[in-house]
């Protein structure tokens, strides 16, 4: 990986882990990862196998599932008793459960999934809404990276770490444990989740829930938006199903509730939609790339719906021939709205670059690179998917901009930069 001289690379590295796990719902299903259909034959040759049973092979057999994954989650029993209770309505008709046969059926119908054994990768960043006994000058701050595991699904796991005053990134280790969240409500595809309040954020996996995220919750862009004294922690995002793609908004006040909304409008059947921090002149500003080559500037009175806006930023150097698009968030400088990019060049080489826009007129570009600022090296560029660095989006704290950015879809690191030498970096 190569980075302008300005940027002092941390010597960090988030590497992917596959012994991190979390238990998820088993479908015995007619079409792999179908989040709808059940195989109710097969589900209720498994119960009846239970049942046949006798009371000490069941209490047995119960012992030694928890000992075998013991320490590896947290009140695995309630787990796989609420299992059991979602799996009722593809049972026929049984004798009532045993306290232990209902444990014991709904293990049965869960498994093990290491959430982050390929790849660890698209970090985003933003300051912690938790800043309490951070040292003058330093700040407390919130990584989300894209995870993928079996099957090249994706799901958003969090990090937590400190920046000194001298600009030094640390990164504090992920907890043992990891956990999906509870789904507290549902209307269709709007979903509200809920984690466990005393866990650490670190413990927090957002794991596909919807057919249209079967296959993946993609490249999350977070941002702290700011509207009359009120601070909301979006993040666009991409459902995959396997199929298609849409855009979805996350929306938190805590890291520990989550809102899940689909986007709509035109702009939302395409991916990379990246939101401005507060709004402009009354209403929501997004920056997106529905034509699959160009950057949009659009507007909107509904934080949900967005049009198609208009094309601000178009492929104008080598590096970026083939298509450009955001890095994440714009961030507001007294200068401008400062945007990471990232080009496409030849044989598919990922680079990213920046722009300065004008700051009451966003759809101005006042200046931006001719170069790439971080691009893939020799020595760095084999990976998951080869040539390819990558952002979901940095953060200014002080006079510094933190930019975490992946390498070769695989793991991540971070780079810090003096703000003032990165605009002297951009040309007009």
């Amino acid at each position: 990986m190569t980075t302008t001289p300005f940027f002092n690379r941390q010597a960090l590295h988030l590497m992917p882990d596959p012994s991190r796990v979390v238990v998820r719902p088993f479908r015995p299903a007619v079409e792999p990862r179908d989040f709808n259909t059940v195989d109710k034959t097969r589900a209720n040759h498994i119960v009846e196998r239970v049942l046949a049973l006798d009371a000490s092979e069941v209490k047995a057999l119960l012992a030694a599932t928890l000992d075998n994954f013991d320490g590896r989650h947290r009140n695995l029993l309630t787990k796989f008793e609420r299992r059991a209770e979602e799996m009722e309505d593809a049972f026929c008709s049984h004798d009532s459960f045993t306290p232990m046969q209902r444990q014991l059926v709904g293990a049965y119908f869960m498994h093990e999934y290491s959430f982050e054994a390929a790849a660890l990768f698209n970090p985003s960043i933003i300051m912690h809404p938790d800043q309490s006994g951070v040292p003058e000058g330093c700040g407390r701050f919130v990584m989300s990276l894209r995870a993928v595991g079996e099957g090249h699904v994706s799901s958003l796991t969090f990090r937590s770490g400190m920046v000194a005053a001298d600009g030094t990134v640390s990164i504090d280790s992920p907890a043992r444990l990891a956990s999906v969240p509870e789904v507290t409500a549902r209307t269709g595809d709007h979903l509200e989740l809920a984690f466990d309040q005393t866990g650490d954020i670190t413990e927090r996996v957002i794991f596909p829930v919807t057919e249209m995220q079967a296959n993946g919750i993609e490249d999350a862009r977070f941002v702290a938006f700011s509207d009359q004294g009120k601070t909301t922690y979006y993040a666009t995002y991409t459902a995959y199903s396997g199929r298609e793609i849409r855009s979805e908004l996350l929306e938190t006040q805590d890291f520990v509730s989550f809102r899940m909304t689909p986007l709509t409008g035109p702009a939302a059947r395409n991916k990379g939609m990246a939101l401005f921090p507060r709004k402009i002149d009354g209403q929501y500003a997004m920056i997106a790339r529905h034509d699959n080559e160009n950057l949009h500037l659009i507007m909107s009175d509904n934080v949900h719906d967005w049009g198609l806006g208009k094309a601000v930023l178009k492929p104008k150097y080598p590096w970026e021939f083939v298509q450009i698009g955001n890095c994440g968030s714009p961030i507001e400088l007294d200068e401008g709205w400062l945007l990471f990019t990232h080009g496409v060049g030849p044989v598919r080489r990922y680079a990213i670059g920046a722009v300065l826009l004008d700051k009451d007129d966003p759809s101005r570009v006042i200046a931006r690179s001719k170069v790439p600022l971080i691009q893939p090296d020799q020595s760095e560029r084999e990976g998951y998917v080869p040539n390819v660095v990558y952002t979901c989006g940095g953060m200014k704290l002080g006079d510094r901009i933190v930019l975490p950015y992946a390498i070769s879809d695989t793991f991540s690191t971070v780079a810090t930069v003096r703000i003032s030498a990165l605009l002297s970096l951009l040309v007009e």
